[in-house]
């Protein structure tokens, strides 16, 4: 796992400074669009296809995406498939996070509890752990 984190860390660190440049929160959509998409066995399996060329394959993952693609996304989606790295997306899109978080001074959460709590419950503790 970290051989991947260190192959993933140059892409999700470029690609972060061109997010800084642009929208960084339509950036962080896409991205996670990316990652999403990229973790789909079936868009591995199409990526691993030797019968797809790269174009028909940045084509296709491009179409899978709901957010719009910018020509630097489009660049850096080709990238990828030339290089054989569509299988990185969801490492690259969690040091992408981590990179924005850390930037925003923020923290990603996730609330478990053991016994079912109300949605009072769940605004009161949003509301300290957001001021803490």
């Amino acid at each position: 796992m970290a051989e991947l984190a260190t192959v993933a860390r140059p892409y999700a660190e470029a690609l972060f400074r061109v997010a800084q440049e642009g929208d960084l929160n339509a950036w962080s959509e896409l991205v996670s669009e990316m990652a999403q998409a990229g973790a789909h066995p079936d868009v591995i399996a199409l990526a691993q296809n030797p019968n797809v060329s790269d174009a028909q394959m940045a084509e296709t993952f491009t179409a899978l995406l709901k957010s719009n693609v910018t020509a630097q996304a489009a660049n850096f989606i080709q990238m990828l498939v030339e290089n054989g790295r569509i299988a990185l997306l969801p490492e690259i899109g969690a040091q992408f996070h981590a990179l924005k978080n850390a930037r925003e001074g923020a923290a990603d959460a996730e609330i478990t509890s053991a016994f079912p709590i109300s949605d009072a419950q769940v605004a009161d503790l949003l509301g300290t752990l957001e001021v803490s």
